[in-house]
């Protein structure tokens, strides 16, 4: 009758599919492997060694056991991972400088060890609960396949796109009247896209010239405001204009 002595890992994915050698003796005639009561296929090794390729199985302890003509091996646990799933990233969208708060969300989230954006990691991450994680975005360009792994695996992908956002470096002049009207002379970049330019909270109307530079007409307004302008990814910096 066949004996098990060890299995290695000990543990995989719930999805199955792991390659897993049971180690023992009196295998020369084994017929069956199970993983719990799920037959499975193997490779007959040698008489003390198996190779067989974990099924899928539900999360938990599962007892393997070797069968041959002359009866079932004892059993030894195999533990089946939970694989995490996500659903969502909000927002899905941000900064190629990255630095953006994104909450995910999704299942089987408590032992994640890891959250990727295209590969590249997190700059940070917590678990908040089994299905929900906040991380803050690395850099990045383009479109970028979320993920998050566990000890059970690794996640589905959810989509996050880069975006550009605009910075302001300079206005000329930096000072106008209150009654508004001052054409100004904003330079900075990446002004491309539908964009929106805001002396303080008053949006106002303007042309973009270049990527570089957009000439805008300055509001009515008082004191010291910022000069900012926003793409789809939000505003960058911006730079400082006086009514006089």
């Amino acid at each position: 009758m066949p004996t098990i002595t060890s299995l290695a890992p000990t543990s995989g994915p719930s999805t199955g599919g792991t390659s897993v050698v049971i180690t023992g003796t009196g295998f020369g005639g084994a017929t069956t492997v199970l993983f719990d009561s799920t037959a499975t296929t193997f490779t007959l090794d040698s008489d003390t060694r198996i190779t067989a390729i974990a099924p899928g199985g539900a999360v938990g302890a599962a007892q393997v056991t070797v069968t041959d003509a002359n009866g079932v091996s004892n059993a030894v646990t195999y533990d089946y991972l939970a694989v995490p799933a996500l659903t969502d990233i909000t927002p899905s969208q941000g900064a190629t400088a990255g630095g953006t708060t994104v909450v995910l969300t999704g299942a089987g989230l408590t032992d994640v060890t890891a959250v990727d954006f295209g590969g590249t990691p997190a700059t940070s991450f917590t678990v908040d609960s089994d299905t929900q994680i906040t991380a803050v975005t690395p850099a990045g360009t383009g479109i970028a396949a979320v993920t998050v792994t566990a000890p059970g695996g690794v996640s589905g992908a959810v989509t996050y796109v880069y975006v550009v956002v605009p910075n302001v470096t300079a206005v000329s002049p930096a000072s106008g009247a209150e009654a508004g009207g001052t054409a100004v002379t904003i330079t900075g970049t990446d002004f491309s896209g539908p964009l929106t330019v805001r002396f303080g909270g008053t949006a106002t109307s303007f042309t973009i010239d270049s990527d570089t530079q957009i000439t805008a007409v300055a509001p009515p307004g008082t004191g010291t405001v910022q000069v900012t302008v926003a793409g789809t990814g939000g505003a960058g910096t911006g730079v400082v204009y006086t009514y006089i």
